[in-house]
Parts: C-alpha cells; structure tokens; sequence
C-alpha cells in the first residue's frame, strides 16, 4: 500500500522506468553524408574517450539532476547514449559536427559539455515520463477523492452510522429502511449478503434485483430494472439516484485489496439516505470522510442481543463436543483432520471452507442449522465471520495463528487481530436461533489465556480508506506512455501518486500478476485492464492457464462457446473420489465463475452465460456430494499417498507470485501441462512456506515467545503448519528408516565419517 501526506510531490521510484529500446543508425545515409562532408568521418576511438569524459563531469551530472536524471537514470541514459553513437553507422548532421569538433581538440568550437542538449534528447526518447512528468503527476494525484463523484456532491446526502458488534441488530434496522423506501440499494461484502437482502426483499413483495460480478438476477420477468437492488459492493452505481443506501461492513474500507471499493460507495452513491453499518472502530475515519464532503453524520450506536460468554476452560479433546459447536479452523489441512476426527468419533458434521462454492456453504449451514439433522457439529475457517446465518451454541478456536498477507504482500503467520477474533466468536448465540446464549473458548489450554488477551483489547480505530487507480487514469497514464507495459504503468502511477493522511492506495499484486501473465498477448488496453480485474483464484494453477486461453482467443476475435468450455474442463464430471479431485471441482467452479464475470462485460465473446450457469449449478451439487462424504475423500487420499499432503501449498500459503513467476506461467502454457504447473506452484508456495515466520505485534510479544515454547512438533501443530496425520506419517517414516539402519539426513556411514572429521579437528 501506498501513502502520503499530500505536501510537496513525491519523488518517483525511478527504479520502476523501464527504457525503451532505440536502434542505432536512425539518422540514414542522407545525415551522415551531410555530416561526413562538411568535416569528416569520425574516429570511433576518440569519441569513446571523449563520451567517458562527458560521463564523469559533475557539471554534466549536476545538469542532468536538474532535468529529471537522478544517478540510476543518468547512467542508463549514458549506457543507451554511448551504445547509439558507437553503434550507429550514421548520426545527425548537427552531433556529427559537434563530436568531430570535440575530438579534433578545437577548444574554441567544442567542448564536451556541449554533447549535453544531444544527451538529454536522447534520455528523453528512452525515458519518455521524463517529458511528462508533470503531466503523470496530475493524472496520479489522488488527494480529492470526492470530487470524482459530481453526481454525489450536487445532493445533500444525509449519512447515518449504523455501529455495534457482530448480532446487535445494526443491518436489520438499515435494512428495514431501505425495505420502506421507494427505492433503494444495498452493497455487501459477498455474494451470499447480497442473495439473502434479494431473497428477503422479494419475499417482502418489495421487488429487488440482484447484481453481482457473474449473475444479474431481474425481479421482474419482462427484465425491466426494479427500483431496488442488492449488489456486491464493486458493482454498485454511482449513477443511479436512490433514495436509500444500505453500506454494510464499513470497516472493510480499510481491506489492503478490496478497501476502495467501500471509499467509492460511500463518497459516490448517489442516495438521500446512506445507511452505513459497521464496527465503532470505524466511526472517526468515516466522520472525517463526510466532513470533507460537507455532510454530517449522525451515529446509532448498538449493543450486543444475546449474551456471549468466554469459557474459563479449554476444549482439550473433540470427546468433549456437544451439539452446536463449531471448531474454527484456520487451514484447510485442520479442517481435514478435525473432520475426520470428529467422524471417527460416531459424530456427523458439517464443512465450511472459503473455496467453497455459495451453493455449497449454504447447504452446510442449512445441515447444521436444521434440527432434524443428525449433523451437530461445523468444522468451518473463519469464512463464516460474515455471510452465513448459523445456529452455533459455541465457537472453539482450533488456533489463534493463521496465515496473513502484510503490506508488502508478503506472506506471515501472526495472531488473529481482535477484530476477527470478534467477528467469529460474536457468531455464537445468534438471536433468534435455539442457542440464545453464545460461548467462546479454544482447544488448547494455552491458547486460552491468550484468546481471552485478544478479545479484551479494544478493535484499533479504522486510521484510512482504500483508493484503485480508475481505468480512465490508466488509460491517460497509457497516451503519455505508449510503450509501457500495463504492469509499469500501475507500478509508476502508484509511485507518483499523492493521497492525503485518510486514503492509501490499495494493494494491486493481483492486478500485477494477471498484466504480467498475459502481457505477450496483443490486447487493447480497455479490453487488457478489464482482464487484469476479473476474479482469479491465483493458487489454481488450472484457473490460470484458463484464464490464459480466455485471452489468448478473446484477442483472435473467437468466441468463447459452451461446447469449447465443456471440453476444456471435460465436462461432464463425476463426484470426487478423493481430496485431489475435490480441489479440482472447487477450481472449474472457479473457472465457470470466470467465464460468467467476462461475458458480462464481452457478451459476444463470451456468449453462452446462461448455458454455462446451468451447469455450474450441477456442479455446485456435485461438490456437495463430495464434501457429504468428505472423510471418505480423505482415507483415499491418504491411502493413495503420504497423508496431509495432498494439499500443503494450496490454501495454507496462497501465492504471493512475482512478476517472474506469473511470466513463467504464461511461457510455459504452450509446451507444460496442467500438471507441470501444479507441481511448479506448488514448488513456489513451500520456497515461501519454508520463509514464513511466526510474528507477534505490540504488547503481546513478550507472550508469543511464552507460548511459542514446548516440542517442535506442538508448535507446528498450533500454527497450523503440520496435522495430527502429517505427524504420524513422519513418526512412521521415521521408525522405518530406524530400523532400516537409515536416518532422516543420510545414511550411518555419513555420520560416521562425520564423527571422524569432527574427531580430527579436536585432534
């Protein structure tokens, strides 16, 4: 993320300017005739001692600071001077002279700091920002977000912060206002958030649509647009007047990837009454927001429905497990194993992970919800902090680490933040549901004293929104920049641009590794940048090389038909046998997402939606078949292969992919099958699962450092990073090397010779 104070103009990362390349010998015969005759050929000898000289004058150096050139630069420049001249047959008439002049020692008509004017023409042919660079700063200025949006400035809006914990009631009240209005709109986070206001809208005869990056749902069947919608936040209008906007999880708005979408719903709907809900830790940064815009905003603070209490023991063992409890697990290798323990116990139990399909998750919760299913008990990841109406008695927290992304996009193992530790605990003792008193604890004893540390500390106040460079700025920083890649052009908008103390600019690795990706293939810029934006899941190896073809035909003008979809992803499917197959449906449900998302913007190349929406939902239903029968999928697994492995470097680590990588991806599509790439990806996320490291922030360092003592092996099982399987296999693999007279790092004559070594040197 980028930041800045909004004072004198930020200094460009010249590191990020790429030069372009510039063929000698553009001058052609006719310049270097004229040059040649008027003094004579030069002598290549000379000119390069002479070259040298003008490199190392300070006056020279001085110059060239002053118009843009700081020392990277100018010795680029001077590289690319050097080569054009020494390689050139010809030159200009007017160098020609000049260099002859230098070289022939006729102090009175040439001197070497007169190669300058020659030198800083040539810089800005390779270096074309340097010409523009005022102009790139104004196009990246990005310290008055609110005038983006006239259409929202020219009402007077009235802005009310609906604030509180998880289960206080804060978005049934939004949402019973937007339902009384005459028309209306409301932004969530998920897809499943906007489906449930659609489904209630409608169920209230208040006709609503739905509208989310792959579906739009009509309410009425001639597909006339009724006057309320309920849409994923990146899609809402800010065109459209409305006279109510439901806002909800306004503290998002500080999400390192998705936060401006939040910042552009809230300074740009265009509604009488903007309704925004959220954590209290929002409120300051959403005042100071609206106080530039000249609207006041009036707080409802709420408080928590049913009791939540935090036990004063620990879980221990999954023999404790009554109905209604729910194991937060923070990996998907936990959720495997908790599962197959829970069965193996004689209990039924639901699963909810983040890759799941909608469809899925819901046919979860519906399972774990309905009193009638013999299924009491949910091993889910923190997705159900937010999309999910469920029935849970207790949340036990399998962990209290789990991997994060920082700033840098580098990937770390840190504690839960309180915020989250709220968001999943406050879905105990849901009101309304058959359990009105929630509980939280932890499965180990230790990670209870520190679970109880984190949810008594107050949630950090929301400190900045999110901002995204527009497709229109883009495009703009494209016409002064033609030959730059998309990749460099985000990079150097982002180095140039200014934001004030209450906006970043948001994380674009995604943006990066898709423009990357498919940079050799010939895209206009619009069509390219709506690529670079759709929703790839980057850990999918087949997501990504589908997403390739996607491109690689868009860019031949073939449409993308169903026919050529299904034979890319052999369907039909079966129900998965094991692990491995279900990640794969996980991944073509992935890929049919894709294809939905683009034929909403590509409709003529992408034009089989509906068909393709068909057999998505199949699929949904086939998943759900395997995640039913999930501990059977994980036995065959294991008896097919070494335990646990099957996923380690899928979900635990998603990846973090360089510009190199992401290019490796692209050169390899043509000759490397799927399976080679999966191997590479996964080679890719263990180099990075081997340099993660497990960090502690503020005052609770000093207790990580506590809790992270014991054996290896239970710290590894508490971050997440091995399971009870994994471990066994390893003890088993170890006892057979043993007693094979083998050991884990060579063999005993290794050791031995060794011993001898270390023996010498004591000698």
């Amino acid at each position: 993320a980028s930041s800045g104070d909004g004072g004198a103009a930020r200094a460009p990362d010249t590191s990020l300017f790429v030069p372009v390349p510039l063929k000698p010998g553009l001058g052609g015969a006719a310049e270097e005739d004229v040059g040649a005759e008027l003094t004579r050929p030069l002598d290549k000898g000379e000119v390069l001692k002479n070259l040298n000289k003008f490199y190392k004058r300070k006056e020279i150096q001085r110059l060239g600071a002053e118009n843009g050139l700081d020392a990277r630069l100018f010795h680029q420049a001077f590289i690319s001077f050097r080569k054009y001249i020494m390689e050139s047959s010809s030159v200009s008439a007017d160098l020609h002279i000049i260099l002859n002049d230098i070289c022939c020692g006729f102090v009175l008509l040439g001197h070497v700091d007169d190669l300058f004017p020659f030198f800083l023409r040539h810089a800005k042919q390779i270096f074309p920002m340097l010409d523009c660079m005022d102009d790139l700063r104004k196009i990246s200025d990005l310290r008055l977000p609110p005038n983006w949006y006239p259409d929202a400035r020219a009402i007077q809006r009235k802005i009310i912060f609906h604030a509180g914990p998880t289960n206080s009631g804060k978005t049934y009240h939004a949402i019973q206002r937007f339902l009384s209005a005459k028309s209306g709109i409301y932004c969530g986070p998920l897809k499943l958030l906007a489906h449930e206001i659609f489904q209630k809208s409608n169920d209230a005869n208040v006709p609503c649509d739905l509208v989310t990056g792959e579906e739009r749902v009509f309410a009425n069947e001639d597909a006339r647009q009724a006057p309320h919608v309920a849409c994923t936040i990146e899609m809402c209008s800010t065109n459209t007047p409305y006279e109510v906007a439901v806002i909800d999880e306004i503290q998002m708005i500080r999400d390192p990837a998705r936060g401006w979408a939040w910042t552009r719903a809230l300074l740009g709907l265009c509604a009488e009454e903007i309704h925004v809900c959220g954590e209290p830790a929002a409120i300051d940064l959403v005042t100071e927001l609206m106080y530039t815009t000249g609207e006041e905003v009036e707080v409802r603070n709420y408080e928590r429905l049913t009791p939540l209490t935090v036990l004063d023991y620990a879980l221990e063992s999954l023999d404790n497990l009554r109905p209604g409890d729910c194991i937060v697990c923070f990996s998907k290798n936990d959720i495997y194993s908790v599962s197959r323990q829970v069965e193996a116990r004689g209990l039924e139990c639901a699963v909810i992970y983040g890759s799941l399909p909608p469809g899925t998750k819901l046919e979860q919760a519906k399972k774990f919800n309905d009193p009638n299913d013999p299924c009491k008990i949910l091993v889910a990841t923190d997705a159900i902090g937010m999309g999910l109406n469920l029935c849970v008695r207790r949340i036990i927290f399998n962990s209290i680490v789990k991997p994060t992304v920082n700033e840098k996009g580098e990937k770390e193992i840190d504690s839960i933040t309180t915020s989250q530790a709220l968001q999943i605990a406050g879905r105990a003792g849901r009101f309304g549901s058959s359990f009105q008193q929630g509980e939280v604890t932890t499965m180990h004893r230790d990670d209870l004293v520190h679970l109880k540390e984190i949810l008594s500390e107050a949630v950090p106040p929301v400190k900045a929104a999110g901002l995204h460079p527009t497709p229109e700025q883009i495009e703009m920083f494209a016409y002064h920049l033609p030959d730059a890649t998309l990749s460099n052009l985000i990079d150097i908008f982002v180095s140039l641009s200014q934001v004030d103390g209450m906006y970043f600019v948001c994380n674009i690795d995604d943006f990066k590794f898709i423009a990357d990706m498919i940079q050799h293939i010939p895209l206009n810029l619009r069509s390219r940048y709506v690529f670079c934006t759709a929703p790839l899941n980057r850990k999918e190896p087949f997501v990504c090389t589908t997403l390739l073809k996607f491109a690689r035909q868009f860019s031949r003008n073939e449409p993308l038909t169903f026919d050529w979809l299904c034979r890319h992803t052999k369907w039909p499917l079966a129900a998965p046998k094991n692990i491995k197959e279900l990640v794969h449906l996980e991944a073509v449900h992935d890929v049919f997402d894709l294809y939905l998302w683009l034929s909403y913007r590509f409709m003529d190349m992408f034009p089989d939606a509906v068909l393709v929406r068909d057999i998505q939902k199949k699929l949904d239903n086939i998943i759900q078949i395997g995640v039913c029968n999930i501990t059977k999928l994980i036995r065959a697994s294991q008896s097919a292969a070494a335990p646990g492995t099957a996923e380690v470097g899928s979900e635990d680590f998603p990846l973090s992919r360089t510009q190199k990588e992401a290019r490796a991806v692209s050169d390899r599509h043509g000759a490397a099958s799927t399976e080679a790439l999966s191997i590479a990806v996964e080679a890719a996320g263990l180099r990075r699962a081997k340099n993660l490291r497990a960090s502690r922030l503020g005052s609770r360092q000093e207790d990580l450092k506590s809790y992270g003592r014991g054996s290896l092996a239970n710290r590894l099982l508490r971050e997440g990073l091995l399971t009870q399987e994994m471990l066994r296999q390893l003890e088993s693999e170890w006892q057979d090397q043993h007693r094979n007279g083998r050991y884990g790092f060579g063999s005993k004559r290794d050791d031995q010779h060794s011993s001898k070594e270390t023996g010498k040197k004591r000698k």
